[in-house]
C-alpha cells in the first residue's frame, strides 16, 4: 500500500447514512463517518489521527473534507488536498475501510493550467468509489459552474462506479453525468434530522 494514496477497497458497501464525524455517537453498522462539517470539529483528526484508531476500527469513514475555498491561495489548496489524502491513507493502512472524498478549489486544482496534473485527484484509484459534498458549494452561478467542471473532470480522471452525494443535488449539475455515474444522495445532517431530503 501506497502512503498518501487511497487504494479502491471493494469490500466497501454504499453506506445508509454519512454521518458528521461530530456526531459519530450516532454512528450504526451500516453507516459510515464523514467530515462534512467545519474544520475545527475534526482538527484533531488532522493533527493525532493516532488518537482515534481504535474508535474508528471496524468502522467506514470518508477521508477529511479540509476546506478548499476557491479564492484561496493555490498552496493552501494544495495543502488541505494532501491532508485529506494522507488522512484517509493512514487511517486504511490501519485497517479502517475508506472512501475517498473528492474536493476541488479553484480551477487550477482540476485542470493542468497551471500545476502539471489535476491535483484534486491525485492518490485515488481508478474505479473507486468516492464521496463528494454540495453544501456550500453550487450556490450562484459562478459556483455552481465550477463546481460541474470539477465534477465532469472527477469522472473522467476517476472513473468511478459509485458518487455518494453529500448535500442539494441540483439536476442543472448532475443530470448530464447520471449517463456516466450511479449518484447516491444524503441530505445534509441538519436536513436528515429535520426529516428533509434537501
Amino acid at each position: 500500500m501506497k502512503p498518501l494514496f487511497i487504494e479502491n477497497d471493494v469490500g466497501i458497501t454504499i453506506p445508509k447514512r454519512l454521518v458528521p464525524f461530530s456526531q459519530r455517537s450516532k454512528y450504526h453498522d451500516g453507516n459510515a463517518i464523514c467530515f462534512y462539517e467545519h474544520d475545527v470539529k475534526f482538527s484533531d483528526v488532522l493533527i493525532e489521527p493516532d488518537k482515534y484508531l481504535e474508535e474508528l476500527k471496524g468502522k467506514t469513514i470518508v477521508s477529511p473534507d479540509c476546506s478548499l475555498y476557491r479564492n484561496a491561495p493555490l498552496a493552501v489548496q494544495v495543502a488541505n488536498i494532501y491532508k485529506s489524502r494522507a488522512i484517509g491513507s493512514y487511517f486504511q493502512r490501519n485497517g479502517i475501510k475508506v472512501i475517498p472524498n473528492i474536493r476541488w478549489g479553484g480551477s487550477w486544482t482540476f485542470t493542468t493550467i497551471v500545476l502539471p496534473e489535476r491535483i484534486a485527484f491525485l492518490g485515488v484509484d481508478k474505479g473507486s468509489m468516492i464521496s463528494i459534498r454540495t453544501y456550500g458549494c453550487i450556490q450562484g452561478k459562478d459556483n455552481k459552474q465550477v463546481f460541474t467542471e470539477g465534477l465532469s473532470e472527477a469522472i473522467k480522471a476517476i472513473e468511478p462506479k459509485v458518487i455518494l452525494v453529500y448535500g442539494p443535488m441540483s439536476d442543472l449539475v448532475f443530470n448530464q453525468f447520471k449517463n456516466k455515474v450511479r449518484f447516491v444522495h444524503y441530505p445534509d445532517w441538519i436536513s436528515y434530522c429535520k426529516g428533509g431530503n434537501n
